[in-house]
């Protein structure tokens, strides 16, 4: 399934995401580096799909993004003032921090980790995505595990065929996944 939309016509499909969304369903969409797969990170049902559709293990972490940090707080525990302003130096962008869970983050987005993979995108649709919907993305590469990372939305359709909702449009130029980086540590876990 896809539909196609410039970022100004992008509400006229606002209802439609959110519905399939709300059912559980599983979104491709561009991101800085590749299509990023995703759902809506507190519905446990969408996940196991997400999970079982790139056949990743459940006990591997997931990385959520949203188009303010405003929308990832209620998944990590707080933070000091210098730990926001380290963090927040490297948002909007591709730099996904390793930041300790709250209490009400859903165990099945950290995995065994004691940690949540968090990031502010830069990509205009991906943040717009969050922004409209007003919630964070579960934000994994548009692949199965251990394949190529999808660049395009037809890439997209023959891996995932109607399983997947595929908001068309150019990924971002970056040529690497983001950055992870510990915020506890300060260990850059993939550069």
């Amino acid at each position: 399934m896809a539909f196609h939309f410039f970022p100004a016509a992008f509400l006229r499909h606002l209802a439609e995401i959110r519905y399939h969304l709300e059912r559980g369903g599983l979104i491709a969409y561009p991101t800085e580096s590749c299509y990023g797969l995703g759902c809506d990170p507190r519905n446990y049902r969408a996940v196991r799909a997400l999970q079982r559709l790139k056949q990743r293990p459940q006990n591997k972490g997931l990385i959520v993004v949203g188009y303010s940090f405003s929308q990832l707080r209620g998944l990590v525990a707080p933070l000091t003032a210098s730990q926001l302003k380290q963090v927040e130096a490297t948002w909007p962008g591709p730099h996904t921090w390793l930041l300790p869970v709250s209490k009400k983050t859903p165990r099945w987005l950290g995995g065994r980790n004691k940690t949540l993979a968090a990031r502010v995108t830069a990509h205009p649709i991906a943040a717009a995505l969050c922004r409209a919907l007003d919630m964070a993305l579960v934000s994994t590469s548009a692949n199965r595990s251990g394949g190529k990372a999808a660049k395009t939305a037809k890439a997209c359709r023959s891996l995932f065929g109607k399983d997947v909702l595929i908001i068309p449009g150019q990924i971002g130029l970056r040529k690497k996944p983001s950055t992870i980086q510990d915020l506890l540590g300060g260990k850059i876990v993939r550069s």
